[in-house]
C-alpha cells in the first residue's frame, strides 16, 4: 500500500487543512513532482470566505440535448422556452448564416494599430448597450477568454476590468508564467521569502503559480456562479515534463487540483497519446479538464471520446453537471506550418491555399462536435446532466502580418464554443471584430480546402505530429529557462 503524505492548502479565512495524498512509487519524474507540490505552503485566501468557500459544486437543469438552459445566451433561452422539446441549434442543425466561405481568400489586412496594444483595456466600444465581447456571448453563444495572466494584472484590477467588458475565463501555460515571473518584480517578495524558508526554486515556482491561479479564480468566482458553472474558469497546466507520462500526469493533476482548491479551476492536460487516458481518469475522479495542444481532427475525436469515457466512469453521484471540460484546438500554428510548406511547393494552386487550412480544420472539428453530441452514447450522459465539452479555439493570434488581426476569431464564431485570445487579439476584436455566426456557414467549403491541401502533397497528419512535438518542447523549454533563472536568483537570496 502506498505511503500517505499531506499537502497543506488554503481554505476560508486562511485556515489550513490537510489532505491525504498517496505517494506514487512508479516513476522518478512523478515522485519529484509530488515532492515539489507538497512543499507549496498554505496560501492566503481571504476572498474565498466571502465568496462562500472553495469547495462545493453547482447543479443545473438538464435538457434532452444535455445543454443547460441557464447557461444559454438569452436568445437561446427564449427559443427553448417556446419549444421545450427542441434541441438547441448548436447541436441540431447549422446556421442559415450566409457568411463568406472558408475557401475564399482572407479579407485585406486590418490596421496594425492593435499590434502594439498594451495589457490595459481600451476605451469601451459598444454595440447598443453591450460591448462586442458581451454581444459575442449573448448573440452567438461563444465565450471570449483571455490567454494571459500575471500577478500585476490581477492586483491592479486589469483582470476585473476585462471581466466587466465581457471576458469569461482565462487560460495560462508555462510560457505565459515564464514571461510573467521573469519579466516583472511582482513575484520577488514571495520568491525571496520562500527561498529563505528553504524552498527549492522549482517548489517556489509552483507556489507562485498556485497563488496567481487562486487569486484569478476568486475574481472569476461571481461569474462562475452566475453562469451556472459554465464559465469563470482559469486553467493551470500540469508539468510539461509529464506530457508523455500517463500516470505522472494523473498524479500531477490530482495534486494541482487539491493545491488550488477552487471549483472553477481547469487542469490543463496535453492531448498527447499518453494524455488521452489521463483525461478519462481525472474526469472520472471529478476533476474538470482543459485538454490542450490539439492539432488534428482525428486527435480531437479521441479527446471527445476520452471525456465521454471519463463521465461514464465517474465515481461520484449520478449528477454529472458538476464536471466540465473544454478541448483546446490550436489554430494559427497550423497555418504557420502549412503555409511554409505551401510556399515550398510554389504552384499556383498551393499558393492560393495559404491562410485557409487552420480555419477550415477548426470548422470541420466543430462539425464533428455537433455529430458526436447527437450520438446515443452522448445522449445517455446528457440525460444525467452532462455538460458538452466545448471546443476552445486556441492560438488565435495571427502570426502572419498579411492576415487580418481578427482572422482566427471572426471565422470561428458559433454556439457552445470558447475562443481564448492573446492581449492584442482581444483588443482588436473588441475594437473592430465582426459578430456573426461563421463556424458552420460553409462546411462543404472547409472540406474542399482540406482536400485541396492534401492533394498538393501536404500530409496534415504529419503537420499535426510535428506541431504537437514542437508544442510540448516549447512549454518544456519555457519551464526549464525559468527554472534556470529562478535557481540563479535563489542562490543570491539564500541566507
Amino acid at each position: 500500500m502506498a505511503a500517505a503524505a499531506s499537502i497543506s492548502m488554503a481554505a476560508a479565512a486562511a485556515t489550513a487543512v490537510e489532505v491525504s495524498i498517496p505517494t506514487p512509487t512508479h516513476n522518478a519524474a512523478t515522485r519529484k513532482m509530488v515532492a515539489i507540490l507538497r512543499t507549496v505552503p498554505p496560501l492566503s485566501s481571504s476572498g474565498l470566505a466571502a465568496l462562500g468557500g472553495g469547495g462545493g459544486s453547482l447543479s443545473r437543469r438538464s435538457l434532452s440535448s444535455g445543454l443547460s438552459i441557464s447557461s444559454f445566451p438569452p436568445r437561446f433561452r427564449s427559443a427553448h422556452r417556446s419549444s421545450p422539446s427542441a434541441i438547441p441549434m448548436a447541436i441540431s442543425k447549422p446556421s442559415s448564416s450566409s457568411s463568406s466561405s472558408a475557401s475564399s481568400p482572407p479579407p485585406p489586412p486590418a490596421a496594425a494599430a492593435a499590434a502594439a496594444a498594451s495589457q490595459a483595456a481600451p476605451a469601451e466600444t459598444e454595440i447598443g448597450t453591450k460591448t462586442k465581447l458581451q454581444q459575442l456571448f449573448q448573440l452567438e453563444g461563444q465565450s471570449p477568454w483571455l490567454d494571459n495572466l500575471s500577478r500585476g494584472f490581477i492586483a491592479d484590477g486589469g483582470l476585473k476590468d476585462w471581466i466587466d467588458k465581457g471576458v469569461r475565463g482565462v487560460t495560462s501555460n508555462p510560457t505565459i508564467f515564464q514571461k510573467s515571473i521573469s519579466g516583472t518584480s511582482d513575484y520577488d517578495d514571495q520568491f525571496a521569502q520562500l527561498i529563505q524558508n528553504g524552498s527549492t526554486a522549482e517548489s517556489a515556482y509552483w507556489s507562485l503559480v498556485v497563488k496567481d491561479i487562486q487569486d484569478a479564480l476568486d475574481v472569476f468566482r461571481p461569474l462562475y456562479v452566475e453562469s451556472g458553472g459554465e464559465d469563470g474558469f482559469v486553467s493551470v497546466e500540469v508539468a510539461p515534463s509529464l506530457a508523455h507520462d500517463t500516470q505522472g500526469t494523473v498524479e500531477n493533476a490530482r495534486l494541482l487540483h487539491k493545491a488550488v482548491d477552487r471549483p472553477n479551476v481547469y487542469i490543463k492536460i496535453p492531448a498527447t497519446k499518453a494524455g488521452i487516458p489521463a483525461i478519462s481518469q481525472v474526469i472520472s475522479e471529478g476533476i474538470s479538464v482543459n485538454v490542450t495542444l490539439i492539432f488534428s481532427i482525428e486527435r480531437y475525436e479521441e479527446v471527445f471520446d476520452a471525456y465521454v469515457a471519463g463521465l461514464e466512469a465517474y465515481k461520484g453521484d449520478d449528477d454529472l453537471s458538476k464536471l466540465s471540460s473544454v478541448a483546446s484546438f490550436f489554430v494559427s500554428r497550423v497555418d504557420s506550418e502549412v503555409d511554409k510548406r505551401l510556399d515550398a511547393i510554389g504552384t499556383p494552386e498551393a499558393l492560393s491555399l495559404r491562410g485557409k487550412t487552420a480555419v477550415a480544420q477548426a470548422q470541420l472539428a466543430y462539425d464533428l462536435f455537433k455529430k458526436k453530441c447527437a450520438e446515443p452514447r452522448w445522449q445517455a450522459l446528457a440525460a444525467r446532466g452532462a455538460r458538452v465539452q466545448r471546443p476552445l479555439w486556441a492560438s488565435t493570434g495571427v502570426k502572419n502580418e498579411a492576415y487580418p488581426d481578427t482572422l482566427y476569431v471572426d471565422t470561428l464564431i458559433g454556439p457552445h464554443t470558447v475562443n481564448t485570445l492573446p492581449d492584442a487579439t482581444l483588443k482588436a476584436f473588441y475594437d473592430h471584430g465582426a459578430i456573426k455566426r461563421t463556424i458552420d456557414a460553409d462546411v462543404a467549403g472547409a472540406q474542399a480546402v482540406i482536400q485541396a491541401v492534401e492533394r498538393v502533397g501536404i500530409s496534415l497528419a504529419e503537420v499535426a505530429d510535428q506541431l504537437e512535438r514542437e508544442g510540448v518542447a516549447s512549454f518544456a523549454k519555457s519551464f526549464d529557462d525559468l527554472m534556470a533563472a529562478l535557481t540563479a536568483k535563489g542562490v543570491l537570496l539564500k541566507p
